[in-house]
């Protein structure tokens, strides 16, 4: 299968493994990290070359997370690029008006402009379709009010993806997508937040009061919102989580070197099978969960994916880099303690992995509704 590629015929993996460990070092300025990446072509993988991207398809553009993963030290501002380029661009690049698309895709391809995608709430985490945030159509515009929680690049982003309820339908139907300019009146950006692990990308939440927005701003239909999000979560969902893989490869290699070098009663402590177990371990999870990925993102490619083959993929992933972490931790044993040595970041970078872009009990759900398992029924309100 073409998605079961090999490093060395890869180009864009081994420059893109080059380009991280020389370009996305923790001491680089987060400006000069963001230049860096638009004028490598990281922030518009997918994009057309025509509107200034790379374009890559899902398979190429998983080798390039996945190299980022394993070429950066710490995964946040691996992460801050996949936020822009899958949660952002590619709604944009598919469903913007063309006039829209030619203008603001190249600018977010090449870094000009940071994106952002704005959508979680207070009360609408998990349940998306729960949003508060309103559109009010108002002549040739519609008029925004709400509050979004936890905006990836909130703080650097000069639009982002706006998801809000307008219309009278409820639910899946009553959600639409906007390109927001976050310079625009009536848009209020909060405080950094401070979070566990993914240092490098910043979150904070943003309030819209009355903040006008020109309906050839809106992406796709009134009332597509939740579509267009459904397909950016797909990208964002098999593709993103390549840092990840490439992360606990970068574990994985550092674990086996540190069991052939650290001695313990005269030998090594690979040569105990507390040790070379937890490593075998960490191999067949690596393994599973990089097949698992590269399957989604291949039929991805080909238009074939279906939502329980992201699902799997991203679940699998998260789950084995959060058990990656712990065992990278207690093979370091003590120094693993030391915040000089750098180790923990690799479990606390993984720990948001099992909550963001749908949790691993949401992506449980989706993998049993799939398999035709009823949901229960919900108790009527009285």
């Amino acid at each position: 299968m073409e998605a079961f590629w090999s490093k060395d015929e890869s180009p864009w993996y081994a420059r893109t493994l080059e380009f991280a460990s020389r370009h996305l070092r923790d001491s680089e300025p987060a400006a000069e990290a963001w230049r860096n990446a638009g004028a490598f072509g990281l922030l518009g993988l997918m994009a057309p070359e025509a509107l200034g991207g790379s374009g890559l398809d899902a398979s190429a553009s998983v080798q390039v997370m996945e190299a980022l993963g394993q070429g950066c030290t710490s995964l946040g501002l691996p992460f801050a690029f996949a936020a822009h380029a899958f949660a952002c661009v590619v709604p944009v690049m598919e469903f913007a008006e063309p006039e829209l698309r030619d203008s603001a895709v190249p600018k977010l391809a090449t870094g000009e402009w940071v994106g952002a995608n704005a959508i979680t709430e207070s009360g609408a985490g998990s349940d998306v379709y729960a949003l508060r945030t309103k559109a009010r159509r108002d002549g040739d515009d519609y008029l925004i009010d709400g509050v979004k929680s936890y905006v990836t690049n909130g703080i650097l982003a000069d639009v982002a993806v706006v998801y809000a309820r307008s219309g009278e339908a409820d639910g899946y139907l009553g959600i639409s997508a906007f390109l927001v300019n976050l310079r625009t009146a009536g848009v209020h950006i909060g405080p950094p937040l401070r979070k566990v692990g993914l240092e490098r990308a910043t979150i904070c939440s943003i309030s819209f009061e009355s903040c006008r927005v020109p309906a050839r701003c809106r992406l796709g239909a009134e009332g597509q919102g939740a579509a267009i999000f459904e397909r950016s979560m797909g990208w964002e969902r098999a593709c993103l989580f390549g840092i990840y893989v490439g992360a606990m490869q970068r574990q994985l290699d550092s674990c086996v070197t540190r069991a052939n070098e650290r001695i313990q009663g005269d030998a090594p402590i690979g040569s105990y099978q507390a040790i070379s177990h937890r490593i075998a371990d960490m191999k067949l999870r690596l393994e599973a969960s990089r097949l698992l990925l590269r399957r989604a993102c291949w039929l991805l490619s080909r238009g074939e994916a279906n939502v329980i083959d992201i699902a799997l993929a991203k679940l699998a992933v998260s789950e084995a880099a959060v058990q990656s972490g712990l065992d990278t931790m207690q093979i370091f044993g003590g120094d693993a303690m030391m915040l000089e040595t750098g180790v923990s970041v690799g479990l606390l970078d993984a720990l948001p992995s099992r909550i963001f872009s749908g949790t691993s009990e949401i992506q449980r759900n989706v993998i049993a509704s799939e398999l035709g398992l009823r949901e229960p029924r919900r108790r009527l309100k009285r």
